[in-house]
């Protein structure tokens, strides 16, 4: 991020339709913002450069194959989350992310930073060399708002702490224009800059020029109130999601029955979607996409399942269409009924990878489940949570649990489960980031769609102490799901939760799940992500306030531009 003449260069292929990102196969020294400009059609090739940049296979270090944006961007906000169990352990990068065990080096941590600031400084040569008076400049210079305001905000959620932390904690380089010294702003100062972004691509854009691979400007509206939810302008956020529906119910934003139930297949031209990373045919990376650790289907690693206790949460209700359309187990074809016990490592390490115990479910006439090992007989208790003494009946859910090596064990209790070849996890697979064009391995992954509008302004309401509003929006979710009129939410029905709050974030959970929003909502909301579940990542506790939700500048920038590198790396 030295010098102007890379990126231009960088752009300039992207224009002429040169993915490999050659720096040295066009003549930088004889580029300027004019040459780029100088019809307008340049902005437009320029723009398109931005979405193409972000899904196609860059050189980083000497590695290109799968190192892709949108892949590392999926992976570095979901993996950390207790919504994903790793099966085993992978030589991918993915791992360190995944067992928050990141450095400076690594492909992913490098490739995003690099791909994000490139973007940003094409953005910034729309924007500066644009004449915003001319009606025909408005949509594209609303475009290079939208990307940067976007760009910046994927830059200082990975690489910074959270703005409830405090806004004058370090965050990342602040980009508005093609030059300058490269130096660390502040928290605070990189998310005003996003929100006026935002603001500004919302008053540029209309509609779409396109499919949802373009932003218009409810997207941006979108993406305005997940920075307002961020930055707790509660009011702000309420205000931002009513503009962006104009009136209209929101459960007519949503896609409904059989369309939900295969939305993600078909998100690039849904009217759920307000912006997408829109894939064709050609941009199939096969194993090196993002489906492909999430889903084994003739191709794929399918090494990525769903946690035990997010599946918990699913089978509360089984008619979940958020469940049964995309979370797809492996069934081994019997009837048999299994136990599948989650073994912590017995040696005082609890950051161990532990193994998953497998045995027949036995059930005994008073209808009492327990299983057996090595002979012994495990006693399996059913225990309530949620409800367990409150008030409301409905609220008490159940968890399997017993006692084994002398813990207390997690137990899940299902059909049989076909294991990973060699591992002792069952495959479930994950198919949101598949089936496009019936195609197992390809999708166009979802950066905004209505349903998190929906959900920002239910947590805003949450936050502001209007339940009634808060539970409101989460069933418009919750009715679209298809869970029945018995599993609503009111003020006076909570189910067994505490609050409205704790309600809005599990049905973030669910709703949002493996889109990259679980990380950030667990920490920014100054809570810690229990992983103690089975996998080959950690079995713990990560607090809040651990250094490394963080991730760390990578080497090849701080140690050229001497920016401050993160604490604890």
């Amino acid at each position: 991020m030295k010098t102007t003449k890379l990126y231009l260069a960088v752009a300039l292929g992207l224009m002429l339709g040169f993915s490999s990102c050659n720096l040295d196969t066009f003549p930088s020294d004889e580029l300027n913002s004019d040459l780029l400009l100088q019809d307008a059609k340049g902005a437009e090739y320029i723009m398109d450069g931005v979405y193409a940049i972000l899904k196609d296979e860059v050189d980083f270090l000497g590695y290109a194959s799968g190192n892709c944006y949108v892949r590392h961007y999926f992976q570095l906000s979901e993996y950390p989350s207790d919504n994903i169990c790793l099966s085993a352990h992978t030589t991918d990068p993915l791992y360190e992310a995944t067992a928050y065990m990141m450095n400076d080096g690594l492909k992913n941590v490098g490739t995003i930073w690099m791909v994000g600031y490139k973007a940003i400084y094409m953005c910034n040569t729309v924007i500066s060399t644009m004449d915003e008076s001319k009606e025909d400049n408005k949509q594209l210079l609303g475009e290079a708002y939208f990307m940067r305001g976007l760009m910046h905000l994927h830059m200082v959620t990975l690489y910074a702490k959270p703005y409830s932390y405090g806004r004058d904690n370090l965050g990342v380089p602040l980009r508005t224009s093609t030059s300058g010294a490269v130096t660390r702003a502040k928290v605070g100062e990189v998310y005003d800059q996003i929100e006026a972004d935002f603001k500004k691509a919302a008053e540029l854009l209309g509609k779409s020029r396109g499919n949802g691979g373009y932003p218009c400007k409810e997207a941006a509206l979108g993406l305005l109130s997940r920075v307002q939810l961020y930055m707790e302008k509660w009011d702000d956020c309420i205000a931002t999601v009513d503009q962006a529906l104009n009136g209209a119910d929101p459960a007519s934003k949503l896609e409904q029955g059989l369309n939900y139930a295969t939305y993600f297949a078909n998100a690039k031209t849904s009217k759920e979607t307000l912006f997408c990373i829109a894939h064709e045919l050609a941009d199939d990376r096969g194993q090196s996409s993002i489906g492909s650790m999430y889903l084994k289907d003739g191709i794929g690693w399918g090494e990525v399942y769903p946690s035990d206790p997010l599946m918990y949460l699913y089978e509360r209700y089984p008619s979940d269409l958020r469940y049964l359309s995309y979370i797809v187990p492996k069934f081994s074809g019997d009837s048999t009924i299994r136990v599948y016990v989650t073994v912590p490592a017995t040696d005082g390490d609890e950051k161990t990878p532990h193994i998953k115990l497998r045995s027949n479910l036995i059930v005994d006439e008073a209808g009492n489940y327990s299983f057996k090992d090595g002979g012994t007989s495990y006693p399996i208790e059913k225990r309530k949570i949620n409800g367990e003494g409150k008030a409301d009946p409905a609220g008490e859910y159940v968890e399997y649990h017993t006692v084994y090596g002398g813990k207390d064990c997690l137990c899940r209790i299902n059909y049989d489960v076909t294991l990973r070849t060699g591992f002792t996890i069952p495959m479930v697979f994950v198919t949101k980031f598949s089936y496009q064009d019936n195609n197992p391995m390809l999708s166009s992954p979802v950066l905004c769609r209505w349903a998190e509008l929906i959900l920002n302004r239910a947590e805003a309401y949450a936050h502001n102490g209007d339940d009634a509003k808060a539970l409101a929006d989460v069933n418009v979710l919750r009715t679209r799901a298809g869970i029945p009129a018995e599993g609503m939410f009111e003020t006076g029905k909570m189910h067994g939760y505490d609050n409205a709050l704790d309600v809005v974030l599990d049905e973030r959970r669910l709703e949002l799940a493996f889109e990259g929003h679980r990380m950030f909502d667990v920490y920014r909301n100054q809570r810690d992500m229990d992983r103690r579940y089975a996998g080959a990542q950690p079995f713990e506790i990560v607090s809040h306030n651990n250094p490394h939700i963080q991730y760390p500048i990578p080497n090849n920038e701080w140690t050229v531009s001497g920016i401050e590198q993160n604490p604890g790396y």
